[in-house]
This record gives structure tokens, C-alpha cells and sequence, in this order.
């Protein structure tokens, strides 16, 4: 048996240890933040502070890739998670219906996402790791340095602040987005691969409610949300657990105006001036259960240590954010990272020894996998940022840029037919979702003729956004106000 020290207990170190203890390791969890509250789940991660995750007091949804992962590999985390409060809700809700109505095919059925609040899934997620027999969770510990052997090709262990040496096969990064391994790897005089990286250009700001009721106060157009990605802005609700939800706002890093939308007062306008959040956040249907948080969003970014580009160490892995950072406003980041760890704990498990071929083959899978959500939200986030500028200098509407690859479909194209043929909108859910990669939904030629015989349907004068000059005015105008 053997032993994996892993840095970071927040999702993808946990679920990365829990795959690994199913694939046969004792496994070590090291851990800087203290340990999570005790008490009822859904209460507990109410209070659950947690500055080394900034994101997870931000909206959040689980995407489908995510829920088959629980499904197939966890499903005593799923079932953790439902008893918890959190909800699967149905994606097909939001199909075009045609004349015929919608008739639902096999593959519909992975058509999910699990609504609940990121500290909750955190929370059930750490509970059914820490009741494994063979996963010990050392809180108040950070890793300082990576022990490799004398050729410097092979991982040892790892050193705590502390100075302890602790032994082990095979080391993971799941420390989240300050990449560690490529600190690790300098530190020990190996030379380390360089990242791609491209600007997410988003600031965001959140705030939880809870309904007064029990009852939806409107459909979720999305399916797994309501709102959308608008011409200068996103205003998005996320339902949660246990009545829950959360509404993100997001606007452009720079854009001084909106800064507004900190105070209490401009976010409630900005909510209520947007579509299919609005109803949500009418008088008596929610309550606010706290203040509104900001968080300015890092970097796109696919860590060369995590790809093909790093010359192999054998034993050392990244997972996670840790590996790739793709633009929150996706929500895939925890679906891919729990996709990652059980990909890594089925190529470690099947392996005769952990050495530098074994790696490499690691890093090839890791890259195959997260590569193409890095290319996708690269391209998604420039044709955005450039529309947004244009709106917020006031000039007029841009065109999207070079496709990534050449020639392929853009999204506006794609979200347009979605809107009246269902075969478009399955297949732009299931990428949106990440069940399929941006290529094999985009390039499939039966797809590619239906988005071009697609009749869009105009969107009704309910869903259309504020426009930016009068949003920008009420969100300033409001600064100070009350609720």
C-alpha cells in the first residue's frame, strides 16, 4: 500500500483523497485553515469563514459533470449532500418546447445540477472524507518544501513550516490558486514549465438569501440558475440548500461605476432591474442572510506543471485549481476537479510503480481533460470584455474576434438557435454543463447545420437588460439606501 501526502482539504484535496483511498492509499490530508464547525451541515457552514477559499462565500451550483462524478465514484457524498438540504434540479426544464412539446431522450437523464451552497458541499464532502479509516486530517499545517531523491526526478515527501519531514509515494497540489507545485519544484532547483494564462477581466459581487416561502418564485430560465451574461453585465441567481440562493452580479474589473454594487442598496436595484432575477428579490419573497461580498477573479490559467510541458517528476501531482483556473462565471471549476481526482486515482491504481513515464501519462490525461475549458473560457472571456468595454465607453456593439479554432460556430450563434431547436440547446447545455468538450459539440456537423436552419425566437421585452447608462445611474443613485 501506498502512502500520498496531499497539500489543501478543500474540494479537490479531499475528493483527490478519497479517490486515492478507494485506489488502495493511506492518505494524508495537510490542511492550513482550522477545522470546519461541528453541527447540522446546512447551519454549521452558515458561520463557516474561510479566507484560504475566498470563493466559497460566492454563488455556486454543482454542474452535471460534477453530479455523474458523485453518481459513479462518491455516492455517499451525493447522498450527503441531498440530506444536507441540496436539491437536484432537472436542466430539461429549460428546453424550447416546439409545437410538439419536449420529448426527453436517454441522455437527459445526466441533465442535472446539485443546487446547494459551496460551504455546505464543502462541509458533507470533509465529514465523509474525515470517517474514512484510511485519511488522517492534519489542520494548521502548510507544506514549505517538496523532499525529492538525489536525481531529482522523484518525490519523497514533503516538509511542513514546522520542519517535520513527512514520507511519502506520491505528493498532490490541491492548495487552490497559488500553484504551489511550481514553488516546490524552483525551490529544489528543478526547472519549471511555464503557464498559459489569459485576463478573466471580471469583478463579481454576491449575496445569499433565503426564500420566505417554499415555493419558486419563478422559473429558472437556465435551468440551474436564472438571469444571464448580458451586453455589459451578468446577474445570474443560483439556487442553494435549504430555500437558499445566491445572486452574483459581475462587471468589468475597472469599471468604477459599478463599484456601487458593494452597498446593499445598488446591488437590490441592480437584482431587481435584472431578467428572471427580479422576481426572486421582490418585497416579501427573500430574505438577505448577509452582506454582499466582492471578489475580483484571477487569471485564466493552465499550470505548465500539470501538462505535457513539465518534464516529469515522478510522484507529483497537481489537481484542482492547482492545475487549471477557468473563469467562475462557467462554474465548472469543482466538476472538473472532482473529474481530476478520480482520473488520477484510476491511472495510480492501475500502474505497476509510480515513476516518470507514469507521470507523464498522468500529466497528458490531466491536459487532455482541462485544456479545452481554458481555450473555451479564454476566447468566451475576450469577446466579452471587448463588448463590455464598448458598453461602458458607449460605443457601439463590437463583433467577436478570430475564432479558436478557425472557423468554428461563436457562442452567440449557438445560444440564439438554442433558443427554438432542441437539439441545439442539448448540445449547448451538455458543454455549458462540461459532458462534452467545446469540439465535439461545436465541429459535429449535424450540429453545425441545425444552428444554421435554427429560427431564433426574440426574446420577450421581459428579459431584456437594463440599458448601461440607467443601470450605472440607479446602482449610484442608490449608494447608502437601506435593504
Amino acid at each position: 500500500m501506498g502512502t500520498a501526502v496531499i497539500a489543501g482539504g478543500s474540494v479537490a484535496g479531499l475528493a483527490t483523497a478519497l479517490a486515492l483511498a478507494a485506489a488502495g492509499y493511506r492518505v494524508r490530508v495537510l490542511e492550513r485553515a482550522a477545522p470546519p464547525p461541528a453541527g447540522p451541515a446546512g447551519s454549521a457552514a452558515t458561520g463557516w469563514r474561510r479566507p484560504t477559499v475566498p470563493q466559497s462565500h460566492h454563488s455556486h451550483t454543482l454542474t452535471s459533470l460534477g453530479v455523474r462524478v458523485l453518481r459513479e465514484r462518491a455516492p455517499q457524498v451525493l447522498h450527503a449532500a441531498l440530506e444536507a438540504g441540496g436539491t437536484l434540479l432537472d436542466l430539461t426544464t429549460a428546453a424550447p418546447r416546439a409545437d410538439g412539446g419536449f420529448s426527453r431522450e436517454p441522455a437527459d437523464a445526466e441533465l442535472a445540477a446539485l443546487a446547494i451552497r459551496r460551504s455546505v458541499l464543502d462541509l458533507v464532502l470533509y465529514r465523509v472524507v474525515r470517517a474514512d479509516p484510511r485519511i488522517e486530517i492534519s489542520h494548521g499545517v502548510t507544506v514549505r518544501h517538496l523532499v525529492l531523491d538525489g536525481s531529482r526526478r522523484r518525490v519523497r515527501g514533503v516538509v511542513d513550516a514546522g520542519g517535520r519531514h513527512l514520507a511519502a509515494d506520491v505528493v498532490v497540489d490541491a492548495g487552490g490558486r497559488r500553484g504551489l507545485a511550481r514553488s516546490w519544484l524552483a525551490d529544489a532547483g528543478v526547472p519549471v514549465a511555464e503557464d498559459l494564462s489569459s485576463p478573466s477581466g471580471l469583478r463579481g459581487f454576491s449575496r445569499f438569501y433565503r426564500l420566505t416561502g417554499t415555493a419558486a418564485p419563478a422559473p429558472l430560465n437556465r435551468g440551474n440558475a436564472a438571469g444571464g451574461v448580458w451586453d455589459h453585465y451578468a446577474g445570474v441567481l443560483h439556487p442553494g440548500d435549504n430555500h437558499t440562493f445566491a445572486i452574483a452580479l459581475a462587471v468589468l474589473p475597472d469599471d468604477a461605476t459599478m463599484t456601487a454594487l458593494r452597498h446593499p442598496a445598488g446591488f437590490t436595484v441592480a437584482a431587481c432591474a435584472s431578467p428572471y432575477v427580479a422576481p426572486w428579490v421582490a418585497e416579501g419573497v427573500s430574505e438577505p442572510l448577509g452582506p454582499v461580498e466582492a471578489i475580483t477573479c484571477p487569471p485564466n490559467v493552465l499550470r505548465g506543471v500539470a501538462t505535457r510541458r513539465q518534464e516529469p517528476v515522478a510522484g507529483l501531482f497537481s489537481v484542482g485549481d492547482a492545475a487549471c483556473v477557468t473563469n467562475p462565471l462557467f462554474g465548472r471549476g469543482l466538476s472538473l476537479a472532482l473529474t481530476q481526482a478520480f482520473q488520477l486515482a484510476d491511472m495510480l491504481g492501475a500502474a505497476p510503480a509510480v515513476d516518470e513515464t507514469l507521470s507523464a501519462q498522468v500529466a497528458a490525461a490531466a491536459e487532455d481533460l482541462l485544456r479545452p475549458w481554458y481555450e473555451q473560457s479564454t476566447q468566451a472571456d475576450a469577446d466579452r470584455i471587448a463588448a463590455w468595454s464598448a458598453a461602458v465607453a458607449g460605443e457601439p456593439p463590437v463583433r467577436p474576434g478570430p475564432r479558436v479554432p478557425a472557423g468554428r460556430l461563436s457562442f452567440h450563434e449557438v445560444a440564439a438557435a438554442a433558443s427554438a431547436d432542441v437539439h441545439v440547446w442539448r448540445g449547448l447545455t451538455r458543454m455549458l454543463m462540461s459532458l462534452e468538450t467545446p469540439a465535439k459539440v461545436f465541429d459535429d456537423a449535424v450540429f453545425r447545420d441545425r444552428v444554421a436552419s435554427a429560427r431564433p425566437r426574440p426574446a420577450p421585452a421581459s428579459a431584456r437588460p437594463p440599458a448601461r447608462d440607467a443601470l450605472a445611474a440607479a446602482v449610484t443613485a442608490a449608494k447608502g439606501a437601506g435593504r
